[in-house]
């Protein structure tokens, strides 16, 4: 069994892993531990409060005794907000405080960029437009272009998670780019994980999602490798060559 612990804000659409998991079908298991969400408002300050070490910390003793291999802090805003170096020093912190190989939803997004070998970007954001631009600058800091960057002004993560598939798409649409190579819906408050092969085919380019690659990254941590192409282009990539070196996120144990 692979056991891969999420922190996790809120309970916007924390119902997308149990999804994920069950469409795995497999020995792996993904449980998840809710974090203080504060007030919720997409605005810079409140998303550093979001993703604050004590706020974090809180959670991760009880990961630890849920038998994690590796950990995930499953949000987005909550980490690229802090900038790369700061983003760095967050998922450090993680790591000393579970002795667990640690990682989050941005730096997700980066290495599941790299899997896939593409350099080129659209970001379709639910975000307010700084806010998006705020992403789009921490995908530049790791060498992806960024070719277009759509925010929609939604300011609560509430409104978010009751966006059905028909705004999602229109999301998708109006976010991508003809030199994108793919696209990235970067909010884990966004409920997607039903809809990977659909966005894909509708666009006919990978799409990724926050909570698709949250899950992809715990896993990669484990390492753990499994296909399954109903969670998109990620889910259904070649494994990797013999002997190649995978980026492996930050792990401190002491």
């Amino acid at each position: 069994m692979t056991t891969v612990g999420l922190l996790y804000p809120g309970a916007c659409a924390e119902d997308d892993f149990p999804r994920i998991e069950i469409t795995l079908d497999s020995d792996i298991r993904l449980p998840l531990f809710r974090t203080g969400t504060g007030e919720d408002v997409r605005h810079p300050e409140a998303l550093r409060e979001l993703g604050a070490p004590a706020r974090l910390e809180a959670g991760v003793e009880e990961l630890r005794l849920a038998g994690a291999e590796a950990l995930v802090w499953a949000c987005t805003g909550g980490s690229f907000v802090y900038g790369w170096d700061g983003a760095h020093r967050q998922i450090a912190g993680l790591a000393r405080a579970a002795g667990l190989p640690a990682s989050s939803t941005s730096f997700a997004f980066v290495h599941a960029v790299q899997e896939l070998g593409v350099r080129r970007v659209a970001v379709a954001a639910t975000y307010p437009e700084g806010v998006a631009g705020l992403f789009a600058d921490f995908l530049g800091a790791a060498s992806v272009e960024v070719v277009a960057t759509r925010g929609s002004g939604i300011i609560t993560a509430a409104e978010v998670a009751g966006w059905d598939l028909p705004m999602i798409r229109e999301l998708a649409v109006a976010g991508d780019h003809p030199d994108a190579e793919a696209l990235l819906l970067p909010d884990t408050a966004l409920h997607t994980a039903a809809h990977l092969t659909e966005l894909e085919g509708l666009l006919g380019k990978p799409v990724l999602t926050a909570n698709q690659v949250t899950v992809w990254e715990g896993l990669r941590l484990a390492e753990r490798r499994i296909r399954a192409p109903e969670l998109g282009a990620l889910f259904a990539t070649r494994e990797p060559l013999p002997g190649a070196v995978e980026p492996h996120g930050i792990e401190v144990r002491e």
